[in-house]
């Protein structure tokens, strides 16, 4: 099977060949920028990160084996033209989150060690809505995106390092220690603690 890279470059010269860059990677790019944008404008968007990145397919770079970094990072860029359907689904998350706010501090949910990611971030959605865009955009190429430290750092590009101060300092915003924000965060502590003994990235 060939990889993206090498389907990317036959592109150049065939441009119907990528058409399966889109087969391969159209899910979890539609559901990343659902996230961000919802349902009413994901369509939209996903359709100008492709047109995006075949439009620039030749500044790919084809040393890298897999698109999906490089194409969760346009539709992260595209989503900006987007602020009005994200501001609306910020606030769709901010209204599910407050009526189910009662039941997400219960003490059961407060001592879980790991939460799923995407609950989590629904429940903290308001801190989130607030947080500076360009640490919102690594965060959620970290949660949605399921990118590691080094492809977002490719997909914004950024050094690593920065993304790992970044999401340091999402987490110390988010969630202060000893709070019930702490305990739904326990999955970005894993991949940071992870991250620095270089079993995870």
């Amino acid at each position: 099977m060939s990889t993206d890279s090498e389907i990317i470059q036959r592109s150049l010269e065939e441009p119907g060949v990528f058409s399966e860059i889109f087969e391969r990677h159209v899910r979890p790019v539609g559901g990343y920028i659902r996230r961000r944008v919802g349902a009413d404008a994901v369509d939209d968007v996903l359709s100008e990160t492709f047109l995006v990145a075949f439009r620039r397919r030749a500044s790919f770079e084809l040393g890298t084996e897999s698109a999906r970094p490089w194409l969760l990072g346009i539709a992260t860029r595209v989503v900006k033209s987007h602020r009005a359907a994200e501001a609306r689904q910020w606030r769709a998350f901010e209204a599910s989150a407050s009526a189910g706010e009662v039941a997400a501090e219960t003490p059961q949910v407060a001592s879980e060690s790991r939460i799923d990611a995407d609950a989590a971030l629904r429940a903290l959605a308001p801190r989130i809505a607030a947080l500076a865009a360009k640490d919102r955009d690594t965060l959620l190429l970290h949660a949605w995106g399921d990118l590691t430290y080094e492809q977002i750092a490719a997909a914004l590009g950024v050094p690593v390092g920065t993304v790992r101060s970044r999401l340091n300092r999402v987490r110390r915003k988010l969630a202060p220690p000893g709070s019930h924000g702490a305990a739904r965060l326990t999955w970005m502590a894993k991949e940071e603690s992870d991250a620095a003994y270089g079993t995870s990235s």
